[in-house]
């Protein structure tokens, strides 16, 4: 059993590419079951310069899940269970702004959610909550990832996007040229697949939330840009992998430091609609595990 000062302070969920973390010491594999199933893979924890972190590899080992399948539920409740108050995302995107090239990196602050397959709530079945989605980012932990950015910098230079709107399509084909001017039309900066709902759930489990998103294309907009493809995604974000290895070693150190007392962990204060003495007993021990306020939360 864990103790308190053992769980992980951090929650890093790797995408495309990043399916290991070089930094983290002291390894243990966690199964944690959850009432949606299991996670995409097992949860690693470990420490990194001494602090405590889960890391889950989003598509799962070999990069078998697409999109649609990540189960991402299964995913943020486990995390939550472990005693993880702070969440970092790492995936690849399209650029949808002329002004955004593949190799940039971007700290997406809103979102625009186009999947429509995929199970967006825990809520339900017996418990109703909403909660606000306005600044569905954390922006204390955004910060943090852009002064890490800045750090990483001095390994040579990064164009980093400290603002960004961010339009998840369900996928896993890429966008028709039609599609990728619609998007651009609603004032989306980035395509990805991965971040919804992610982030819905993220705030629905009080975790406080951020988003780092590494450019490989133009999507199919453009053009005088190739057309995205797979192969040519995947190249560019390799590129970038190191960098968003030493950037989470970085961003670690930097939230462990701070502990920022973030809006999303109080998000169900007046959300919760249903009072918990009337759930049924089972429903009641779901909700408890969101409900939580992890030990190293203010």
């Amino acid at each position: 059993m864990q103790t308190h000062a053992q769980r992980p302070l951090i929650g890093i969920i790797g995408g495309s590419g990043l399916y290991q973390m070089q930094a983290l010491k002291d390894l243990r594999e966690h199964i944690i079951p959850t009432p949606y199933g299991p996670t995409s893979e097992a949860i690693i924890t470990g420490t990194v310069h001494g602090v405590p972190v889960a890391f889950l590899s989003r598509h799962g080992k070999g990069h078998r899940l697409i999109p649609s399948e990540v189960p991402y539920r299964a995913n943020i409740y486990a995390l939550k269970t472990l005693g993880v108050g702070y969440l970092l995302s790492f995936s690849a995107v399209g650029s949808l702004n002329e002004n955004i090239a593949p190799l940039d990196m971007v700290l997406p602050n809103q979102y625009l959610d186009m999947t429509r397959q995929r199970p967006q709530t825990f809520f339900g079945d017996g418990a109703v909550a909403h909660v606000s989605m306005a600044n569905p980012v954390c922006e204390q932990l955004t910060h943090l990832l852009a002064l890490a950015i800045e750090a990483e910098a001095a390994f040579g230079p990064i164009q980093c996007h400290r603002r960004g709107t961010y339009v998840c399509v369900e996928g896993p084909q890429f966008s028709s040229l039609a599609e990728s001017n619609w998007y651009r039309a609603m004032g989306a900066d980035i395509i990805g697949m991965t971040n919804m709902p992610e982030a819905k759930l993220a705030r629905e489990a009080q975790l406080a939330y951020a988003s780092l998103c590494m450019v490989t294309d133009f999507d199919c907009w453009h053009p005088k840009e190739a057309h995205v493809t797979a192969d040519t995604a995947m190249a560019n974000l390799m590129i970038n992998v190191e960098r968003a290895q030493r950037i989470a070693e970085s961003v670690i150190k930097l939230i462990a430091a701070a502990l920022p007392d973030s809006l999303a962990h109080h998000a169900l204060a007046g959300a919760l609609v249903t009072p918990l003495d009337t759930m049924p007993a089972a429903v009641r021990e779901r909700i408890a595990v969101l409900l939580r306020v992890n030990a190293h939360q203010r």
